[in-house]
């Protein structure tokens, strides 16, 4: 477990991350078309058809008040509480009529995520996940892991809302970036989160493939039941969509079984028509249960 001056860290990593200015226009880039010739070894990972909306207000407000509500949770009173004073003007803000219906669902996702009800839905599903350990030791033995089928498949969970890199594009366009979070054990992101694991997995729509950079990509993450928090960078994947694109980066890290809350910040590189591209993101928040 991380000490207390670890979890401040965190949250001046997150509080940093956050004050990227996102008042820049965002210029829509197409998704990369599919090639026949694609690498056999590419995983198969969410990517829309259709290049979503950036919502410039989810942007403005979680940017600006979002790491301070992950903080009150990262900080605890005498008594193990969540900050609820906090969390209450949360609340108001999501109800405030001036923000869009959407940016308030949002808001209220985020809510329910850091309070009660999300305690009681990451206890549900790890209850159920908990039903699986004889199956998965049981498969070990054999040489691999047990991964669940059907409703007990792998989770895959996008993040809150879609993010801008500003200047992806050859000629200073921007493109739309898409982040989602994976619970082991599974398959993706290669080679696989284990039980007790997040792959963290942040798409740059538009472009071509990533490309290893100085200019870092970065994921911050804590779990609120365990309390321990963490910093990883997130590299290009060779087996996912290495070959054409768009640009993808990948990390995995123990996070421990829980509710995570997570935000993915910092620079991507990619080649892009015949160009390499490095670039800054807004960042974006997302929730997991690990």
């Amino acid at each position: 477990m991380r000490t207390a001056r670890t979890r401040r860290t965190l949250v001046a990593a997150v509080s940093m991350a956050a004050a990227v200015a996102v008042a820049t226009p965002v210029a829509h880039a197409a998704p990369a078309s599919p090639d026949a010739g694609a690498a056999a070894s590419d995983q198969d990972l969410p990517i829309p058809a259709e290049t979503p909306q950036v919502n410039q207000h989810e942007l403005d407000s979680l940017g600006a008040f979002a790491p301070a509500l992950i903080g009150s949770v990262a900080t605890r009173d005498a008594n193990g509480n969540v900050n609820e004073k906090l969390l209450s003007d949360a609340r108001s803000m999501a109800d405030n009529p001036a923000l869009p219906v959407e940016v308030q669902q949002t808001w209220r996702s985020l809510i329910d995520f850091l309070g009660e009800p999300g305690k009681a839905e990451a206890a549900k599903v790890m209850a159920a996940d908990d039903q699986y350990v004889g199956e998965t030791d049981a498969a070990k033995k054999k040489g691999g892991p047990a991964i669940p089928k059907g409703k007990r498949a792998p989770r895959i969970q996008q993040f809150l809302y879609p993010t801008v890199g500003f200047g992806c594009m050859p000629g200073g366009g921007n493109s739309v970036g898409m982040a989602l979070a994976t619970a082991g054990p599974q398959k993706a992101p290669a080679p696989g989160p284990k039980r007790g694991q997040a792959g963290f997995v942040y798409t740059s729509l538009g472009t071509g493939p990533a490309k290893k950079s100085p200019r870092a990509l970065w994921v911050s993450w804590l779990n609120l039941e365990n309390g321990r928090t963490g910093q990883q960078r997130l590299m290009p994947n060779p087996k996912i969509n290495a070959t054409n694109g768009p640009g993808t980066f990948t990390a995995i890290a123990t996070t421990g079984r829980g509710r995570i809350v997570a935000t993915i910040y910092g620079d991507v590189t990619t080649k892009t028509k015949g160009r390499t591209v490095s670039c800054g993101i807004a960042p974006t928040i997302g929730t997991a249960i690990i």
